[in-house]
């Protein structure tokens, strides 16, 4: 049974048949779940190896009169248009910075039968930042210029004798990084192989003595300056609900 085919059934028995009438024109709720999944599809963003980033908030914008047959089913077509980008999600692997959102809103400018469907990821409020992963801790590169070492000038000072006193260092300009070896004793390896300059994908490894080094770039999710108030035809569902 297809994904679609199960939201259908699903619908059936969330609603009272008497609203089956009220979909004999117009916007189909199924063209509803069509769109919110296509919008996931189209705006998700490669974060990592294992994370792929999606659009939790969603505006699906319609005519006053589709508006309006849709907001007779009541949240039962919300519940379910929300377990279906959940459900989407995770069969894709995406993952969410925040709560999903689904705001369906009355749109003049919209013709009957058509929808339009707008989203956000966490409201907009999603900045990326670089970090390293070390000894179990993990450093946000605060800076352009991150030096990792044994000596205590280093921004970053690791507990292995193997290691130089300012063994190698990172730069970042926000999009791109490179990692160098400041002449160390003992040489630098990235993702096992001795460099002494290279640039530096996310998720990759760097080996100084003993220590493994994981450059990272994350999502981090800041919360809106004005939250969206939350009225009879919005419904926010609790990001514990679905994915972490």
């Amino acid at each position: 049974m297809g994904l679609l085919d199960s939201f259908e059934k699903g619908l059936e028995r969330a609603v009272n048949s008497a609203f089956a009438k009220t979909f004999r024109s117009g916007i189909q709720p199924v063209e509803i779940a069509s769109a919110l999944r296509s919008e996931l599809d189209k705006n998700a963003a490669v974060v990592s190896r294992d994370r792929i980033l999606a659009p939790n908030s969603f505006t699906v914008r319609l005519s006053p009169a589709d508006e309006e047959k849709m907001a007779a089913v009541g949240p039962a077509l919300l519940d379910e248009l929300d377990a279906l980008v959940k459900k989407h999600a995770r069969a894709q692997g995406y993952s969410f910075a925040g709560a999903v959102t689904i705001d369906l809103r009355r749109d003049e400018s919209v013709s009957t039968g058509t929808l339009r469907v707008e989203s956000e990821t966490a409201q907009g409020q999603v900045s990326w930042r670089a970090v390293v992963d070390v000894e179990g801790k993990r450093h946000p590169l605060a800076t352009s210029r991150t030096v990792i070492g044994r000596g205590s000038d280093a921004d970053i000072t690791i507990s292995d004798s193997g290691t130089s006193r300012r063994h190698v260092e990172i730069l970042w300009d926000g999009e791109r990084a490179m990692v160098r070896d400041l002449g160390s004793t003992n040489g630098t390896k990235l993702n096992g192989v001795k460099i002494g300059e290279a640039a530096l994908a996310p998720d990759s490894t760097i080996t100084i003595g003993r220590t493994d080094i994981v450059f990272r770039v994350v999502a981090h999710a800041a919360p809106s300056r004005s939250p969206r108030p939350v009225s009879d035809a919005t419904r926010v569902f609790d990001q514990r609900e679905g994915l972490s």
